[in-house]
């Protein structure tokens, strides 16, 4: 029995799934369940930073159905799917800056309608203010970057609408390989508080090593 951990997201036999829209849709071969007369996608936590949060306890969930979400670092578009199944009349913004991982993203936008790629640098919000329609509700960003503080601060402050919610995934490798992941969260922390509320932290733990998860509220 698919037993159901938020609208649209079910664990089945331990599995974290997304009932599928469209029927044998597969991104990276994962597992495909029949139950309940349904089709359901399993949503591997060590393919996805947001499945992995799911499965460390996270408990906010701005992803309603009708949601717009402005998507950083999409890469080929896993996650992506995922919530587009979640969140079927809803739409994402889904930007991603290699143009190889691009390739694949629009690939999975061909068959997801809500998914809309742009390919564009997320350091550079400006560029892409034609693609997007008013501001979004949720601001989620995956980045490999040194600089995703200011990344995920200038793309909320344009486009985030206010009270909306920014999850990012902290990767202290990215930002400072020679200082330890804890000092490297604590300074992030720090630097978001006067833009955001800290909601949640949650440490990534065996999915993503020295990742932290964090969910905030623009102030």
């Amino acid at each position: 029995m698919a037993q159901q951990i938020f609208p649209g997201v079910y664990r089945i036999n331990g599995k974290l799934c997304t009932v599928s829209t469209l029927k044998g849709f597969k991104v990276h071969d994962e597992d495909i369940i029949k139950a309940e007369g349904k089709e359901f996608r399993d949503w591997d936590p060590f393919h996805s930073k947001l499945a992995a949060a799911i499965s460390r306890g996270l408990k906010a969930w701005p992803f309603r159905d009708n949601a717009s979400v402005l998507y950083l670092g999409a890469a080929n578009g896993v996650t992506c799917s995922f919530l587009s199944d979640a969140m079927p009349n809803g739409t994402i913004y889904a930007v991603e800056f290699s143009a190889q991982s691009g390739r694949d993203l629009i690939t999975v936008s061909e068959k997801k309608q809500n998914l809309l790629p742009i390919i564009e640098d997320a350091r550079f919000p400006e560029r892409y203010s034609d693609s997007i329609d008013g501001k979004v509700d949720v601001v989620y960003e995956d980045v490999s970057d040194r600089e995703q503080v200011q990344i995920l601060i200038g793309n909320c402050d344009r486009y985030l609408k206010n009270g909306g919610i920014a999850m990012l995934a902290v990767k202290s490798r990215s930002i400072d390989s020679s200082a330890p992941p804890r000092q490297i969260y604590a300074r992030v922390i720090s630097e978001l508080r006067d833009h955001f509320e800290v909601l949640e932290k949650l440490d990534l733990g065996m999915f993503e090593r020295d990742h932290m998860f964090l969910v905030l509220k623009k102030n």
